[in-house]
C-alpha cells in the first residue's frame, strides 16, 4: 500500500508537529510506502527513505492560492506517483480525488461560535469573515472525503453534527515519550535565571503562543485573584510566549492582553519566557506546579498530555475534550470563569493528597497516546477503504 500525504500546508503549529511524528513511525513499518508532499522549508528538514519519501513541491503561496492550485496539482501527482491512498493533513480536501481519500480535519475554530464572538467583540471583522470562508470549504471538505479522522471523539462529534455527516472517526492523536524526555540539555539561560528568581513562588504554566482562542486575559484575571487568595505563595505565570503580535504567528494583536497585564498591577507576576525548544520543554513543566488552560476551542490540546507525562496536575476549562484527554488528572472550571479557576487552583495547592492523586493518575493517563497506535489505526481505515473500493469493483 502506497499512501500519499498532502502535507504542503504543514509549515507550522499541529501540522509540522503531525508530520515530524508520523513520518518517522512510517519509517519503522515494512508493510507500506508513503510519500509526503511538502513544501521547500519542511523538505529541507527530512531524508527520503526506504519506504518515506518527501516530495518537495513549489514554493511559498498564498492560503487561497494553495487551495485552488492543490485541487488541480494533488490528484495528478496521486496518480503520477501511483498512490492507493490520499490522506489531505490540513483540514481541506481535494474535490476529485483518484483514489480513496482521508482527510484530517484538527481545527475547532470553524465551528466555535465563542470564536466568532470572540472576533466580533475585539472588531477583527477580516479574520472573522476570513474564518467564516474556510468553513465552509472545511464543512465541503468533509463531504467530498471518503473518511473524515478527527484527533479527539469530542471532536468527531462536533463535526458529525456540524456537517450532518456520520462518516467522521477518532483517532486520538499521540504522544512520544523518548522524544519529548529524550534531549538532557538545559534550559536556555534566560528561562533558567527566571525559573530560578521564582524558586520561593507559586508556579502557574501556560503553553501556547499568542492567540486569541487561548483565552489568555482569563487566566490574567484569574491570577490577580490568585494572588490575592494565596499572598504567601507569590503566585506566578509562565508564559511560553510574548504579548507582543510581532513574536507570534498569525494575525492575532497581543497589545490588549499586554494592556491587561499592567491594568491588574501584575507585570512582575506574568513572565513571558518566550518560545521554548520542544525537546527541552520537559524541564519546564518539571519545574512548575500546576498547568493551567482557560482555552475555548480545542481538538485535542497536546499540552495537557506533555504536562501529564511530567506530573504536573492540571486544571482546565471545562470543554469536552479536556476531561476526555486528562480525566481525573485535572480539575475543570467554566471557560469563561477567572472565580472558579483560582478557586479550583487554591484548591490543589491547599491539598497536597489531592495534587498527587491527580499526578499519579496523569502520569497512566499520558501512556495511553502513542504515535504508533495513531499510525495502526490509520492505515486500519486506509485499509478499510481499499477493501470497499475493491468490493465495489467487482
Amino acid at each position: 500500500m502506497h499512501i500519499l500525504f498532502n502535507a504542503l500546508a504543514a509549515s507550522s503549529g499541529s501540522g509540522l508537529t503531525y508530520v515530524r511524528n508520523v513520518a518517522p513511525v512510517l519509517a519503522r513499518r515494512g508493510d507500506l510506502r508513503a510519500t509526503f508532499l511538502v513544501g521547500p522549508e519542511l523538505g529541507r528538514e527530512f531524508e527520503t527513505g526506504s519506504n518515506v519519501a518527501f516530495h518537495e513541491v513549489g514554493g511559498s503561496r498564498s492560503a487561497a492560492r494553495r487551495f485552488i492550485w492543490e485541487q488541480i496539482a494533488v490528484p495528478r501527482l496521486a496518480r503520477k506517483l501511483k498512490a492507493d491512498i490520499l490522506v489531505s493533513t490540513g483540514n481541506l480536501a481535494v474535490r476529485w480525488s483518484p483514489v480513496p481519500q482521508i482527510l484530517l480535519s484538527g481545527n475547532s475554530l470553524y465551528i466555535s461560535e465563542d470564536y466568532r464572538r470572540d472576533l466580533r467583540v475585539r472588531q477583527e471583522h477580516r479574520l472573522w469573515a476570513d474564518n467564516g470562508i474556510r468553513a465552509f470549504f472545511a464543512a465541503r471538505s468533509v463531504e467530498w472525503a471518503d473518511i473524515t479522522v478527527a484527533p479527539s471523539e469530542a471532536f468527531a462529534q462536533d463535526l458529525r453534527q456540524w456537517t450532518q455527516d456520520n462518516r467522521v472517526v477518532a483517532i486520538h492523536h499521540g504522544f512520544d515519550r523518548e522524544v519529548f524526555f529524550g534531549d538532557e540539555s538545559p534550559l536556555p539561560d534566560a528561562v533558567q535565571r527566571a525559573l530560578h528568581e521564582t524558586d520561593n513562588c507559586l508556579r502557574l504554566l501556560f503553553v501556547s503562543h499568542f492567540n486569541y482562542f487561548r483565552n489568555f486575559e482569563t487566566l490574567f484575571r484569574s491570577l490577580s485573584i490568585i494572588r490575592a487568595m494565596l499572598p504567601e505563595k507569590n503566585p506566578k505565570l509562565l508564559l511560553t510566549t510574548r504579548l507582543r503580535s510581532a513574536d507570534n504567528p498569525g494575525n492575532f494583536r497581543a497589545e490588549s492582553a499586554a494592556d491587561l497585564v499592567r491594568e491588574l498591577g501584575l507585570a512582575e507576576h506574568v513572565i513571558e519566557l518566550g518560545a521554548i525548544p520542544y525537546r527541552q520543554l520537559h524541564n519546564l513543566y518539571q519545574g512548575c506546579d500546576l498547568y493551567v488552560t482557560a482555552s475555548y476551542a480545542e481538538t485535542f490540546a497536546h499540552p495537557l498530555v506533555e504536562a501529564m507525562s511530567c506530573g504536573v496536575p492540571v486544571v482546565a476549562s471545562d470543554l469536552p475534550v479536556h476531561r476526555e484527554v486528562a480525566g481525573q488528572a485535572a480539575v475543570y472550571f467554566p471557560r469563561f470563569s477567572p472565580e472558579i479557576l483560582a478557586q479550583q487552583v487554591c484548591n490543589v495547592v491547599s491539598s497536597p493528597e489531592q495534587a498527587q492523586r491527580m499526578s499519579r493518575s496523569g502520569e497512566q493517563r499520558a501512556r495511553d497516546f502513542s504515535w504508533e497506535k495513531h499510525v495502526d489505526q490509520l492505515i486500519g481505515v486506509a485499509k478499510e477503504l481499499l477493501e470497499r473500493r475493491a468490493g465495489r469493483a467487482k
